[in-house]
């Protein structure tokens, strides 16, 4: 997250200017430097899918529990099932299958893309995250494509249950609470994130800090949303490669090493 561009500038350029910008393992850590710097405001920047958000609620009922008045938490928590039908309703759906985080399946569970699956014909597989998951995941996906037919299979079960891990559901729906959430490339997508409850008011940056109304302003060259919902190849934008690369990336994709443009530029063969 160092690296993902903000309107002005990244964390990492903000830590080089002397900001006091940290990398910490948990969010409990965030909560330990409250408890040892009462004179000082901290604030953890929870960013992630379902994965994140049971630690997350976590360092927020901790900090209520301790009755700490320095510590907040910036939500920027997603959620994965309305970004996928937000991609499958689009009258330019180009996706014929998806492989389902396994993470995020191993806290929400699958239940929530049954419906999914039935209503756009689509199949979804859950998957691992080691090279013979992946390439199991893809085998089962294109069975199912080959047989038409469209399911939720479960390819992760060493580690995902259908029902997800219950506690941690509720720990996050007891700090959290669904809302809009703008996703950068493709737009506000309803019912899409986390945001504090009001609550826990108290630990919500937005709301101590006044900064709700502040918005990134993106890139008119970056074509990110385009290249996640499918509809276009990273070599096909203008930036790629020159005005976008890794160490000075312009969307998304180009930050993680994970991205579809980061994965072309580091291993793709084709010339554009």
């Amino acid at each position: 997250m160092l690296r993902v561009p903000g309107s002005e500038k990244d964390l990492l350029t903000v830590k080089a200017q002397g900001g006091d910008v940290r990398i910490i393992y948990s969010p409990l850590d965030a909560v330990k430097l409250a408890r040892q710097n009462p004179d000082k405001k901290i604030v953890f920047f929870a960013v992630g899918f379902e994965t994140t958000a049971p630690a997350n609620a976590m360092s927020v009922w901790q900090a209520a529990q301790l009755g700490l008045k320095n510590y907040s938490i910036l939500c920027s928590h997603v959620l994965v099932p309305p970004a996928m039908e937000a991609i499958l309703s689009s009258p330019e759906n180009r996706v014929q299958g998806f492989l389902a985080a396994g993470h995020v399946c191993t806290v929400m569970g699958y239940e929530e893309y049954i419906p999914l699956a039935v209503k756009y014909h689509v199949p979804i597989v859950v998957t691992g995250f080691e090279p013979v998951d992946i390439l199991q995941g893809i085998f089962m996906t294109l069975q199912q494509l080959e047989k038409s037919i469209s399911v939720v299979e479960n390819q992760y079960s060493r580690a995902v249950r259908r029902e997800g891990n219950r506690p941690a559901q509720e720990l996050i729906h007891r700090i959290f609470q669904v809302t809009d959430r703008s996703w950068r490339g493709i737009g506000k997508i309803p019912n899409s994130g986390y945001r504090v409850r009001d609550e826990y008011a108290v630990f919500d940056a937005e709301n101590v800090f006044d900064v709700a109304a502040i918005r990134t302003r993106e890139s008119p060259l970056c074509i990110a949303g385009q290249v996640m919902r499918g509809l276009k190849k990273p070599f096909d934008c203008s930036a790629f490669g020159t005005k976008c690369t890794p160490e000075h990336p312009l969307g998304a994709p180009m930050v993680s090493s994970e991205g579809a443009c980061a994965a072309y530029f580091h291993y793709g063969k084709m010339n554009r």
